[in-house]
């Protein structure tokens, strides 16, 4: 700290990664730098800022940094564009200031003109924040009548950047992306063919296929794939909903009215293929639940792989060989855990009872297999059994002519 200077730091957010927002942020990081550029008595330390992220304070990561500088005693005073920036939460807005003052940190709402630190600091403050919160539950409500209408009038409202196949042409209307196309058809090509979602998952892995966010593929990536309608050309609105201001988006199980559009866009697979997934979906779903199918081994559930500690799976390998498998690196590959192939005769003698870490070890080119009783126990000098070696939202879409069927 430079001598008789007050110590200031910013703080700003956005909500979202749009284009506008980020343009909205770098703007308040260059008119806060200017604004204290030529005071000489204030050391301006930086801002803080989250982007793309909620309100929700535990999930601002900028936010908790200048909290800790603040309680470090590296801050003094804190300013901010408006309450609504900061939090829009009273009681958590209140909890922050009450002890931010207990260290003599100020905050500073540029808007409102108030100080924290001030005689009337906190009975505005608490005003102030309880008008915000309500604006923005008259925000939400407003915008969920707007959604609820657009749905009557069968108006799809999607993201289609995390939407794999489809692009939004200059009306709104979703227009197929040749190339992710592509991928589509090929996801349900190889699930007709017999392949699994798990085995379609590590094989884009190994490819270095990215999904649309450009992370890695799972089995349930490939799944919602394979259930969307949307890839048959039909369109079901407010599958999710909210249940209130404020709360996680649920999935609609009948709490609001759904609605479907058919042929409202140019398909990407046929209505054939959409439902000869859907069917083979159907059957794998009850084979998984039932519990001949899970528990058929008395072993199954129970073996665990050293390295990542996923359950080991039961397979046959080449020639009708039986190997249990890490089920992680079966879903995800090389890149989630190197694995392990344990072979079926050695374990057939074993006697467990409670999920058991396998280990390996390979003396003079063969491998050795023992266990520990202890889940969590990765330590080879504590295997207690050795066994035989073994070798080897949106923008609206202008649709006037177009109705919906309630579900």
């Amino acid at each position: 700290m430079k001598p008789g200077k007050i110590r200031v730091c910013a703080y700003a957010r956005v909500s979202t990664m749009t284009e506008k927002q980020q343009d909205s942020l770098t703007n308040q990081q260059a008119y806060y730098n200017h604004f204290y550029q030529n005071k000489k008595d204030v050391d301006f330390i930086g801002v803080y800022y989250d982007q793309g992220i909620s309100g929700k304070l535990a999930k601002r990561p900028g936010f908790q940094q200048m909290l800790e500088d603040c309680r470090a005693g590296k801050i003094d005073v804190i300013h901010t564009k408006s309450i609504s920036r900061f939090s829009r939460n009273t009681e958590l807005l209140l909890a922050v200031s009450r002890e931010l003052k207990t260290i003599q940190v100020d905050i500073f709402f540029e808007e409102q003109n108030l100080h924290t630190l001030s005689n009337e600091g906190e009975v505005m403050l608490t005003v102030l924040a309880s008008y915000a919160e309500e604006e923005l539950r008259n925000m939400s409500e407003n915008q969920r009548w707007a959604f609820q209408k657009k749905f009557q009038r069968g108006e799809l409202v999607i993201n289609t950047k995390r939407f794999l196949g489809y692009d939004k042409d200059e009306n709104g209307e979703l227009i197929i992306n040749p190339e992710e196309a592509k991928i589509v058809k090929r996801i349900y090509n190889l699930y007709l063919s017999g392949m699994g979602v798990h085995v379609i998952a590590k094989l884009f892995n190994e490819e270095k296929l990215s999904t649309v966010d450009g992370g890695k593929w799972y089995s349930s990536t490939i799944t919602n794939i394979l259930k969307n309608e949307k890839y048959k050309g039909d369109a079901i609105l407010q599958k999710y909903y909210f249940a209130e201001i404020k709360a996680k988006q649920r999935l609609n199980q009948g709490q609001v009215q759904q609605y479907l559009i058919t042929d409202n866009h140019e398909a990407i697979v046929s209505r054939e293929d959409w439902e000869a997934v859907k069917k083979r979906l159907k059957q794998n779903r009850k084979a998984k639940l039932s519990i001949d199918y899970n528990r058929r081994y008395p072993l199954s559930g129970l073996l665990k792989c050293e390295h990542c500690g996923s359950t080991l799976k039961r397979q046959k390998y080449y020639k009708g060989k039986v190997v249990w498998v890490c089920s992680k690196y079966i879903r995800e590959g090389k890149v989630a855990c190197i694995g392990m192939r344990v072979p079926d005769s050695v374990v057939q003698d074993w006697s467990i009872h409670e999920p058991t870490v396998v280990k390996e070890e390979n003396i003079g080119g063969k491998k050795y297999y023992s266990y520990s009783s202890k889940e969590n126990d990765t330590s080879r000098a504590e295997a207690t059994h050795s066994e035989n070696p073994n070798g080897g939202l949106l923008p609206s879409i202008h649709r006037p002519r177009r109705t919906a069927i309630k579900l």
